[in-house]
């Protein structure tokens, strides 16, 4: 059962990079070639020489960016389907579509939104490559805080619940998540390296597109997987036909 599910989770994450693929093509790679130009002017104010292209632009808009997303969306897809297959019948007795797609919510919510409201994507010309490796290994510190936070206020929640009902319980259970988010964003370190100078309006785009790649992503991937995973005969699932007239 759980070698089917990775199948379709993957196939899921494949499509889903498709889709990104062409999102990200139509509206992120004009972003990036501003924020390159205006890298280009501000070297070239400054007298520096352009930096050697070791990969050309072309082939990173086209089969480098294709190649990164559909590894990217498969990789994903597949732990998605094994987190689906711990959580079905052991944490919830939701279906299959309904399981698959509160997982995707919570996925977008704890990796994509909670860790870009405290470190946003930049585009090319932002940030000193000096610190890369440092901001990177916060964004990750960030990205394990906000997973780990939602799977504590998820089982909290499963107490909370019992002793307060469901309406309540849940509140609860969202609270103590902002309360642990919002403290450790404040502990973390601000990292802010945008120049004065570059286009506001352009940074904007940039990472509105940066987010609209990961919503196309998990989106498809929690609608498509479930579709895909109740055709799967579940432990302690109804037939699909059964449940459809139930």
């Amino acid at each position: 059962m759980v070698g089917k599910l990775l199948i379709r989770g993957m196939l899921a994450g494949i499509a889903a990079g498709l889709l990104t693929f062409g999102f990200a093509k139509l509206a992120g790679e004009p972003q990036v070639d501003r924020a390159i130009a205006f890298e280009e002017k501000l070297d070239a104010a400054k007298g520096e020489a352009p930096e050697p292209e070791l990969v050309s632009r072309p082939t990173q808009a086209g089969i480098g960016l294709a190649t990164g997303v559909l590894v990217y969306g498969a990789a994903i897809g597949g732990l998605f389907s094994l987190v689906f297959a711990y959580v079905h019948g052991r944490a919830s007795r939701l279906g299959a579509r309904s399981l698959a797609a509160w997982l995707a919510l919570a996925a977008f919510v704890s990796i994509a939104i909670v860790p870009a409201l405290k470190y946003p994507p930049n585009p090319p010309s932002v940030g000193d490559p000096d610190t890369i490796g440092y901001r990177t290994g916060l964004f990750f510190l960030m990205v394990a805080v906000s997973i780990a936070a939602t799977v504590f206020s998820l089982k909290l929640r499963r107490h909370a619940v019992a002793r307060f009902g469901a309406w309540n319980g849940s509140i609860v259970a969202g609270l103590v998540f902002i309360a642990i988010i919002v403290a450790v964003q404040l502990a973390l370190p601000v990292i802010d390296e945008v120049p004065a100078a570059f286009p506001a309006t352009l940074l904007w785009k940039f990472r509105t597109v940066a987010i609209g790649m990961q919503a196309i992503m998990w989106t498809t991937i929690g609608l498509l997987f479930g579709a895909l995973a109740e055709r799967v005969r579940l432990p302690g699932a109804r037939p699909v036909a059964a449940a459809r007239h139930a």
